[in-house]
């Protein structure tokens, strides 16, 4: 089943109507039909900047309860991979949310990455493999 893998960038800048990306990432969550997965330490990013930037909690908590996004992610069994990741890509730096994505790319491999982190085109899943991205 096909996926799109959201990261902190278009989440914010759809929550947020003040944001450069807003209109954009707008229309981008309009034309999807795909499930939309995320994980933890997205959640948390995305969480903190959004409130950091004036926003509500409740306004972020409704794209989990309404299903708009789904946490598909486990660390406490990935945990060793997303390591993996995170030494591969010590340069760029790699982060821990990033490293939780690329790995979630391996997982569901009929998939896209969602996102506004131009390290997404450097970062490779299945060690060589370009990810297919949904970017600016």
């Amino acid at each position: 089943m096909s996926a799109i893998i959201v990261d902190t960038g278009p989440l914010v800048a759809y929550l947020n109507a003040g944001d450069e990306n807003h209109a954009w990432a707008v229309r981008q969550f309009a034309s999807l039909h795909e499930p939309v997965l995320t994980c933890d330490a997205v959640w948390v990013e995305t969480m903190h900047l959004y409130l950091k930037r004036g926003g509500s909690a409740p306004r972020v908590w409704i794209l989990l309860r309404s299903g708009t996004v789904k946490l598909a992610f486990h660390l406490d069994t990935e945990f060793e991979s997303v390591a993996q990741l995170m030494d591969r890509y010590a340069d760029v730096p790699m982060d821990l949310a990033d490293a939780c994505l690329v790995r979630m790319s391996e997982q569901h491999r009929d998939c896209r990455v969602f996102t506004t982190d131009s390290d997404f085109k450097i970062y490779r899943r299945y060690g060589r493999q370009v990810i297919p991205l949904i970017s600016l």
